[in-house]
């Protein structure tokens, strides 16, 4: 049944009618892809779960101010002293920026004294002053903030003086400029390592433009349909989920291409006819390829679960680009080898009769290093991997720093540093608090003992409601914040009748960590029943699925502990995002258990006819080159977020691509060999592949290790 269903996709007629029909549907959804950033919600309040106190406070915030105003803060520093003639052009400078659109309530160090404003503009050393003002377009901040950040920036310069786009609105600016081109550069740097990877892989200066084409028309359309979901659903999609999506959809995309080409080359040799050849190609890695994806889609539903809306975002978003690359790479991509013909291999053509290289190749050789002492290679390989996960205890995910955001100089970051050294606040930046009015004043009185805030002041109050600002005297992304915001909310929940609620910069960075250790707790446990349930499903077994998933925690752990080491000895950041290891889990444990999939369902085949140990052998030469080499694509894929000034992206894309190799290269080629070798039939307890096989059955010599003639 599944072979008369893959010869009619790939048939000498059809394969026209599946190339059509893919082009215009992919090519249509494609069309929008470039729109997917016009929906993007990146504000930080809207990664919030409904349950966080910050997120009860916006909803009584709104009676006071625009949800969509932005502080914003321009720091100029002279090292030898700001001149009077500095302070003059600063003055001028609030004019010219206050024509801008979107700008509002600018506040100057004269306008800031006249007004009596308690806080000092301009620092006791006269090195550093300071201009306010506040942004508001609305739910197009984003898209504005590229184009803005560059006027203000020609606005605000003077000779001889550093001058910074600081406060909420710089680190906007910052993160939306990164944002705005950091996709397109992304993409083409991971196509650029994926090219190089496909042409040392194929030798070939033709074949590696297919599966190229197949990943980038599933990726256009994966991106077309975000971009309606986005609009229509309600579903979150951020800068963060974007290019995520990007090195996902291209390396998995990759990945499947590899495993179907190697299938379709070793059937080539086999049948005469290519689209029969391609019909049994997709018999036999279709189920795989699938298997696959539905892991990797799983995996990342289970996401929904998170409290965090940008992680529950991220997982539909992502599933929905997997799936739709699923589609693409066995319909467009078969459809497109057929009608290039066997040529599209040249130099080396798989010629009809001919015989199959991997019979005598590396990971022959491998596995049958492996067989005469399996037990000692696979206990010798788990030991080494659980001295690797050590490392983990160097991780600190206790959140990143200002100062450690970004992998390169960005000007709201220097700006908040050079006014913290110089004593200076970022009034864009304060804790607010939300509270019933007639407790205001005790409110106040209790936020008065609070060490790290300037002294607190009722800024309204309507409705029966009081808002409370006190600035911060600290990053607002440091240690020091975060510890005055929980003393501030202790302090006004104490407050007897008073329902005061805090929120903040600081305070929903200090919601999101929270969240993001539960999501921690709670999603990890979920996954692995998700993927266990469905390699039972697979495998038709109960042993083998318990054993790979161990394999990959393992894997998923030594990545950690390696990662912890080059995090803090080699980068110099040891901070990492509190969501960091459930993101790094989910796509080492999703795509990591992928090669085992690739693998073991190749395993089971060859098992039904020569015994699981020989089948084991048999499917480690068959698939090791395949396998490897989606697995550096995969690994390159991921390191090319390193590129994106940021630490979480450089940290994300280190983790998993050391976790890959491991995976690729030892998990998979020792690890997994080796308790196949070892276990051999009961790997698959309790089906039927369990009952009678030789549990003295040897390893076969190497001109037996080739693969079989399939019915």
């Amino acid at each position: 049944m599944h072979r008369q269903i893959a010869g009619r996709l790939t048939g000498p007629v059809t394969k026209w009618i599946v190339l059509v029909a893919v082009i215009v549907i992919a090519g249509g959804l494609g069309s929008f892809a470039g729109k997917l950033i016009d929906v993007q919600n990146n504000e930080t309040e809207s990664w919030l779960p409904e349950s966080a106190e910050s997120t009860k406070a916006f909803e009584k915030l709104e009676a006071f101010q625009d949800p969509y105003d932005v502080g914003t803060t321009v720091v100029y520093y002279r090292e030898d002293g700001l001149t009077d003639a500095d302070l003059a052009a600063i003055e001028e400078h609030a004019g010219e920026i206050a024509k801008l659109d979107g700008v509002s309530d600018v506040l100057t160090p004269a306008a800031a004294q006249a007004a009596g404003v308690p806080a000092p503009f301009v620092s006791e050393d006269g090195k550093v002053a300071k201009l306010e003002f506040t942004l508001n377009f609305g739910d197009k901040l984003w898209e504005e903030l590229p184009d803005l950040k560059p006027e203000i920036d020609e606005i605000i310069a003077i000779d001889g003086v550093e001058s910074y786009l600081a406060g909420a609105g710089g680190q906007s600016a910052d993160a939306a400029t990164i944002f705005s081109s950091g996709d397109a550069n992304l993409l083409l740097i991971t196509l650029g390592v994926v090219i190089l990877i496909l042409l040392v892989t194929y030798r070939s200066p033709i074949l590696w433009l297919l599966p190229i084409i197949s990943a980038v028309v599933g990726l256009g359309a994966s991106m077309g349909l975000l971009y309606f979901l986005a609009k229509h659903t309600g579903l979150t999609v951020n800068g963060q989920t974007q290019f995520i999506l990007t090195v996902l959809v291209i390396g998995a995309g990759t990945d499947y291409a590899l495993l179907l080409v190697a299938r379709y080359r070793e059937e080539l040799r086999r049948h005469e006819d290519r689209h029969e050849a391609m019909a049994f190609a997709l018999h036999r890695a279709a189920p795989a390829i699938l298997a696959s994806a539905a892991t990797v889609v799983v995996g990342l539903l289970c996401l929904l679960f998170a409290d965090l809306n940008s992680t529950a975002g991220m997982g539909p978003a992502n599933a929905i680009g997997i799936a739709v690359t699923f589609v693409v790479m066995v319909t467009l991509l078969p459809a497109l080898l057929v009608i290039f013909g066997r040529w599209v291999f040249w130099p080396f053509v798989p010629h009809f009769g001919t015989t199959e290289p991997t019979a005598s190749g590396l990971w022959a050789k491998v596995g049958r290093g492996i067989a005469p002492r399996p037990r000692i290679v696979w206990v010798g390989t788990a030991a080494a991997l659980a001295v690797l996960c050590l490392g983990f205890l160097r991780l600190d995910t206790s959140g990143i720093p200002s100062d450690e955001q970004y992998t390169q100089d960005q000007d709201s970051v220097t700006g908040q540093t050079i006014l913290v050294e110089h004593g200076l606040v970022d009034a864009s930046t304060p804790i607010q608090v939300v509270a019933n009015a007639d407790e205001a004043g005790r409110v106040v009185a209790a936020m008065e003992g609070v060490d790290g805030i300037a002294a607190p002041v009722e800024v309204a109050s309507k409705d029966g409601i009081a808002l409370i600002v006190a600035e911060l005297r600290s990053d607002p992304y440091s240690d020091a914040a975060f510890d005055a915001v929980e003393d501030v909310r202790s302090a006004v929940h104490a407050v007897p009748g008073a329902d005061a609620l805090t929120t903040g910069m600081s305070a929903v960075t200090v919601d999101i960590m929270e969240a993001s250790a539960r999501d921690n707790k709670v999603i990890i446990p979920i996954v692995l029943g998700a993927v266990l349930l469905i390699l039972i499903g697979l495998l038709r077994s109960v042993l083998s699925p318990v054993l790979l998933i161990g394999t990959v925690i393992l894997s998923f752990g030594a990545a950690l502990g390696i990662s912890g080491l080059v995090f803090d000895l080699l980068y110099g950041r040891e901070h990492t995002d509190p969501g960091f290891p459930l993101f790094a889990f989910v796509f080492l444990v999703a795509l990591g258990i992928d090669y085992n999939i690739f693998l073991m369902t190749r395993v089971r085949e060859e098992a039904a006819v020569h015994g699981t140990r020989r089948g084991s052998l048999i499917a480690l030469s068959s698939t090791g080159g395949v396998i490897t080499s989606a697995g550096l694509v995969l690994a390159a894929t991921f390191a090319m977020l390193g590129t994106m000034p940021m630490t979480f992206t450089l940290q994300l894309g280190t983790t998993v691509a050391l976790g890959v190799l491991l995976d690729t290269m030892i998990v998979r080629s020792v690890l997994v060999t080796a308790l196949n070798l070892d276990l051999g039939g009961r790997i698959w307890w309790p089906s039927r592949l369990d009952r009678g096989e030789d549990a003295a059955d040897e390893p076969p010599a190497a001109e037996e290790v080739k693969v079989p003639a399939l019915d």
